[in-house]
């Protein structure tokens, strides 16, 4: 992807506090070094104040989902996410990939039945969990979390 292909986070220029933006490889690697550096910025900025832990981990769960799910683990493929925060709207991260996409309404609740077992599929149940807001676009190949 381009670098004018990165997301877009739909918040007002002239109201953003703060926007970040990455596109990398996808090598689960980078995860901690990325996750920390904004968690660096969403605490100095004081955006989700008592709620910083839930923002990590909905940012991990979607990068890993992107990288792992999404891309194969393929290096070769590009993993971006923007992030942006705005005093009155909050928090808004938006993670793409270039994988196929799913569904997300045929992923199984992982709290129910046998899938309380199961070893995986437990990241997008957290990140709606934790996240005040979350949507799926362009074909389940990117997620918009949103912390107010």
């Amino acid at each position: 992807m381009a670098p004018d292909s990165l997301p877009q986070c739909e918040f007002e220029s002239d109201k953003l506090a703060v926007r970040l933006r990455f596109s990398g490889p996808a090598d689960v690697a980078t995860i901690t070094p990325v996750v920390s550096w904004v968690m660096d910025f969403v605490k100095e900025m004081g955006c989700a104040v008592g709620k910083e832990w839930e923002v990590e981990i909905a940012l991990r769960e979607a990068l890993a989902n992107a990288m792992v799910h999404g891309s194969k683990r393929d290096p070769s493929k590009k993993v971006e996410f923007c992030v942006a925060i705005d005093n009155d709207r909050g928090l808004l991260i938006v993670v793409r990939d270039q994988g196929e996409g799913f569904d997300p309404s045929a992923i199984q609740e992982p709290v129910v039945g046998q899938n309380l077992y199961s070893d995986h599929g437990r990241g997008i149940f957290l990140i709606n969990q934790l996240m005040d807001e979350v949507k799926f676009e362009r074909g389940g190949t990117e997620i918009r979390m949103r912390k107010r």
